[in-house]
């Protein structure tokens, strides 16, 4: 029994895997005709479907909204009773519909025709009536539903989805959308602190500096009171940084470790940040390169701040 349960998962995944991969390849021309009408358009994007095709609709206008492209599902139906007064002649719609053929929509097929806004059609059926009334065709046929009977939208949905988000992610490079456009729609949570969350939001202030001249015994008490990271500074401009791993080899050299001046135990060029770089960013540097604290300099190499990985964890930028 359970072999059969198992066999029959791993037939649904591999057919819409498979759809998926057939529906990349078919890829052509009308894709990017589709995607450069997006960009161009100065409104926003209308997403509609009906049934299965209606909830794949309101993620893919979600993903849009998120990625810098207002987006908004509208119900066919619903247009046709007020609804369509969200619909302006700026605008572009998105059509999901595997037949093309859904009676549904030909009301809000009609309404878009007058308003003039363009269409992009998700559909199998280029020739249906969707198609023959859209701008553009992204070919969303597949072979087969993953439904044994052949029925329930499964792998018609998966393609239209990925379809969607294949349009969207285009979309998001072609505009340029940065990081920080990113952040800035995505404030809650740990998301939105792993963007917005800076260095300088984190940093400390600059502490345990010594000169290169200064004896290790000096160094020992700078380690001792900031966090195991001395600074050595001269002439206000960062030269290099000693940790408590330096104090332990040069220990291991002999009794007179404490009088031996910091130049020769500092690592001379150390990893640093600066201020306004994403706190993300220096954590992933740290983690992988086994640095628990790093220096913060402006742009003329002079120390403003330091600061620690366990700063960055504390606050949430992982």
């Amino acid at each position: 029994m359970s072999g059969d349960v198992v066999a029959a998962g791993r037939r649904t995944i591999e057919l819409e895997a498979a759809a998926l991969r057939n529906a990349a390849a078919r890829l052509d021309q009308r894709f990017a005709d589709a995607v450069a009408l997006l960009c161009r358009t100065e409104g926003r994007i209308i997403v509609s479907g009906v049934g299965k095709s209606g909830i794949v609709a309101r993620k893919i206008a979600a993903t849009f909204t998120s990625t810098g492209t207002p987006a908004s599902f509208l119900h066919p139906v619903d247009s046709l009773h007020g609804d369509l007064g969200i619909v302006g002649r700026r605008d572009v719609a998105i059509v999901l519909s595997k037949s093309g053929e859904s009676e549904e929509l030909f009301g809000l097929i009609g309404s878009l025709k007058r308003l003039e806004v363009p269409i992009i059609a998700l559909t199998g059926r280029a020739d249906s009536t969707l198609g023959r009334a859209a701008a553009v065709v992204v070919d969303a046929g597949v072979d087969e539903e993953a439904c044994p009977l052949d029925l329930a939208p499964t792998t018609s949905t998966t393609v239209a989805l990925g379809l969607g988000d294949a349009l969207a992610m285009a979309v998001f490079e072609a505009k340029g959308f940065s990081r920080e456009d990113f952040a800035a729609l995505h404030p809650g949570g740990t998301l939105g602190r792993k963007l917005l969350l800076k260095v300088s939001d984190i940093m400390l202030p600059p502490g345990g500096i010594v000169g290169p001249k200064s004896p290790m015994r000096d160094v020992v008490i700078a380690l001792a009171r900031h966090r195991g990271l001395a600074l050595v500074v001269e002439n206000e401009r960062l030269q290099g940084v000693i940790t408590a791993g330096d104090l332990t080899r040069v220990a291991e050299r002999g009794n007179d470790f404490l009088v031996v001046p910091a130049a020769e135990v500092m690592t001379r060029t150390p990893k640093t940040t600066t201020a306004d770089t994403l706190a993300a960013a220096v954590t992933g540097l740290m983690e992988r390169t086994g640095i628990m604290a790093m220096p913060v300099l402006n742009g003329s190499s002079q120390v403003i701040g330091v600061v620690h990985l366990h700063d960055l964890m504390r606050a949430g930028a992982v």
